[in-house]
């Protein structure tokens, strides 16, 4: 059965109406949905996508947004070909698919990706960007990967990473108020453990009134009151990578 009584949070949103600007190309041993800016650059950024997947028309809404902004963007298929969440499957199953899919587990992915990019695409400056699971994956990456100059973890679940936080990039965190899967209280032991063992350049953030997926999966006009933040959620985003790409 579906979940009417208890909803998955992240399927607070819409899925848009947008088909995208860029192609699905094959990368290595997975797809991948590429867009490139009209003119020629060496700065790109590796688009994480959420429990949805490499698919949903919300994140390569954002893809393209990097486009606009001067960025090759890719978003890779990270579950490597297995099946998304669907807002219809039942919540009660959650954890077990979940744990088929791993957001620490996705280093080989991103080598293939990394390779990609810098071989077929001249980049040579890459960030990362990603949402809910995707914000985990880009969690997990700032820890360990060298080749990454800096990433944006959007209501990244924090929990997944609870031990770890010598960051080697600088790293911005996006965070909702009124988010349901990942507490305040979490947030804030997070900014505790950063203070303690981090070294590099790092910001959390937290927008007032807002729910999980925000950032992707609202549409700008569905409330008025939301607007400013959305909008402002993603300029702080592009001025991250802008500061650091």
């Amino acid at each position: 059965m579906a979940n009417e009584l208890r909803p998955c949070p992240c399927d607070i949103g819409d899925r848009f109406d947008y088909g995208g600007r860029g192609q699905e190309v094959q990368v290595g041993h997975i797809k991948a949905y590429v867009c490139k800016p009209p003119a020629s650059t060496d700065k790109a950024v590796i688009v994480i996508h959420d429990i949805f997947g490499w698919q949903l028309p919300n994140t390569r809404y954002i893809a393209d947004m990097l486009t606009t902004n001067g960025y090759i963007a890719i978003c890779p298929d990270f579950f490597v070909g297995q099946e998304a969440w669907k807002p219809s499957n039942d919540w009660a199953t959650f954890d077990d698919w979940v744990k088929t899919r791993d957001a620490s587990k996705i280093d080989k992915e991103v080598d293939v990706v990394l390779k990609y990019l810098k071989d077929q695409c001249g980049a040579t400056k890459i960030g990362v960007i990603g949402f809910c699971w995707g914000g985990a994956a880009v969690q997990h990456l700032m820890l360990k990967n060298p080749h990454l100059k800096t990433g944006v973890s959007i209501y990244g679940v924090i929990r997944r990473f609870e031990d770890r936080h010598s960051l080697l990039h600088p790293t911005f965190f996006i965070f909702a108020e009124k988010d349901e899967v990942i507490p305040l209280e979490q947030v804030t032991w997070l900014e505790q453990k950063l203070k303690q063992h981090c070294k590099v350049d790092y910001e959390v953030k937290i927008y007032p009134g807002q729910t999980h997926g925000f950032v992707h999966r609202k549409r700008e006009d569905i409330n008025p009151q939301d607007k400013p933040y959305i909008e402002e959620g993603r300029k702080d985003m592009i001025n991250w990578l802008n500061k650091y790409l």
